[in-house]
């Protein structure tokens, strides 16, 4: 039989996505995480830090230098990172254990006090985020290998990189907004007949609404 176009499979009746073959690491990571629906803000503001790290690299040395980005980062809490200064600039930039990117290592310092503006104005960095949800209908109805790679970028990410932009954030262009939207289950890029599908669209309906505060 046949493997379709953008899956693969390593063991008998299971298909994952193509993107992730190259590792068990990555299986785990797609299997287990990767387009899941997530609110819980700490795993957000990381998400949201490592995609901008990400830009210009490839996603596997991010993860593969994930668990030494938390440990530098006071495991993305966004308290303790706002209130990094100019030592901890230079001992990140030392640290071989990440992505020694001075410009991106300024950035998530920055972004992390401008994380705490927006939970202090929506309630939660989850609250915001989820307002920028693309609606189902604008998605296709079966995600096919094709449909999937003449997808334009979601306009939602775009605004969503625009009003971050607009209140100070860095390294949060379009592209890593989308790669955001698809990393914590916004949007489910898993391909049709990925064996993990069905399991991230479960995920999705069970999640309860996040209510914005009244304004």
């Amino acid at each position: 039989m046949t493997t379709p176009q953008g899956l693969f499979s390593d063991s008998p009746g299971l298909l994952r996505c193509a993107w992730c073959q190259a590792t068990p690491a990555y299986h785990r990571y797609h299997d287990q995480e990767w387009g899941f629906a997530e609110t819980d803000d700490r795993q957000l503001f990381e998400k949201l830090c490592l995609e901008g790290f990400q830009a210009g690299l490839s996603w596997l040395t991010i993860l593969n230098k994930r668990e030494a980005f938390r440990q530098a980062f006071a495991h993305f809490d966004v308290d303790q990172v706002a209130r990094f200064g100019d030592s901890d600039i230079e001992r990140l930039v030392l640290d071989a254990g990440i992505v020694r990117h001075r410009g991106k290592i300024v950035s998530t310092i920055n972004n992390a006090r401008r994380a705490i503006e927006l939970r202090d104005e929506f309630g939660s960095l989850a609250a915001y985020v989820w307002g920028f949800e693309p609606a189902p209908q604008a998605r296709p109805k079966v995600l096919t290998f094709e449909a999937f790679k003449a997808m334009p970028i979601a306009p939602e990410a775009t605004a969503l990189s625009k009003d971050l932009k607009k209140r100070g954030w860095t390294f949060v262009g379009p592209t890593t907004m989308y790669a955001f939207m698809q990393a914590m289950g916004m949007v489910n890029d898993h391909i049709e007949g990925c064996g993990v599908r069905e399991a991230a669209s479960a995920a999705r309906a069970a999640l309860k609404p996040i209510k914005r505060p009244a304004s």
